[in-house]
């Protein structure tokens, strides 16, 4: 059964990181690229970042570009988001997803697999 299992949420200080983890199970991740989503109460999903199915490519939401990092480890099966200079505007649920087809997706829709998300505080 395919499975993704988010990680690594908690509160922090702003100006400080976090890192995220992503576990997936079953056929998902080896010919998948995988994303990492965010929702902050009221307001829709949003795009924060995806990697390829071969970790190649990557691409990031303007609103964290520059302090934020995604990777994988196919071995592990594992995706990662590396968080830094995190801003109290960051908080949120975040949630990672398994897409599918070819390219990225960066709308929920496009996203074939959702983990439960993992939720993030940053203090001011």
């Amino acid at each position: 059964q395919e499975q993704l299992v988010e990680s690594g949420g908690g509160l922090v200080q702003a100006g400080g990181s976090l890192r995220l983890s992503c576990v997936a199970s079953g056929r998902i991740f080896s010919s998948y690229s995988m994303g990492w989503f965010r929702q902050a109460p009221g307001k829709e999903r949003e795009f924060v970042a995806a990697i390829s199915w071969s970790g190649g490519s990557t691409t990031y939401g303007d609103s964290v570009q520059g302090r934020f990092t995604i990777s994988r480890d196919t071995a592990k099966n594992t995706v990662f988001l590396q968080m830094n200079s995190l801003k109290p505007e960051d908080t949120a649920v975040y949630y990672c997803g398994a897409r599918g087809g070819l390219g990225f997706g960066i709308t929920p829709e496009k996203y074939d697999y959702w983990g439960q998300g993992t939720q993030v505080t940053v203090s001011s």
